[in-house]
């Protein structure tokens, strides 16, 4: 059975919500962040809603905290996104849109081919990750462990 890589970030706004002036640069560039993901080579699928963006789910009960869930090929395919695109630019401006969380806001762990994970379930993976840390069932681009098999 081949696997795939399913990751979780969260973030706090410094806004009151996604409406908040503060988010609007934000916002109006998550439709080109979100294309540009989904065009990446190693993309597969990410949490979205009728708006085409995940900024509508809140399995933390605040406004403040948005989430982004996402399943790609591999680690390498993730990791270019991440830090070897138009991505990157908003990476380092987090700061603008963004308070310091004070845990860990990612986590990746390995999936099975054509699985989707919950809202619920990355939450969970993310809540294991920041009591215990990196291991072979969620992890980060620092301490990474291999698909299984």
């Amino acid at each position: 059975m081949k696997h795939q890589i399913a990751q979780i970030n969260i973030a706090r706004m410094i806004g009151v919500n996604i409406d908040d002036p503060i988010m609007q640069e934000f916002v109006d560039n998550l439709d080109s962040v979100n294309e540009l993901a989904e065009s990446s080579p190693g993309f597969i699928w990410r949490i979205k809603d009728d708006s085409n963006n995940a900024s509508s789910f809140n399995p933390y009960d605040d406004e403040q905290i948005i989430i982004n869930i996402s399943v790609w090929e591999d680690i390498e395919s993730l990791e270019q996104f991440t830090y070897k695109t138009f991505h990157t630019d908003f990476l380092r401006r987090r700061r603008e849109w963004f308070q310091k969380f004070g845990k860990a806001s990612f986590a990746m762990w390995w999936i099975k081919e054509g699985h989707f994970p919950t809202v619920e379930e990355a939450v969970e993976k993310l809540a294991y990750f920041q009591l215990y840390g990196p291991s072979v069932s969620v992890f980060d681009f620092k301490e990474r462990f291999s698909a299984p098999g």
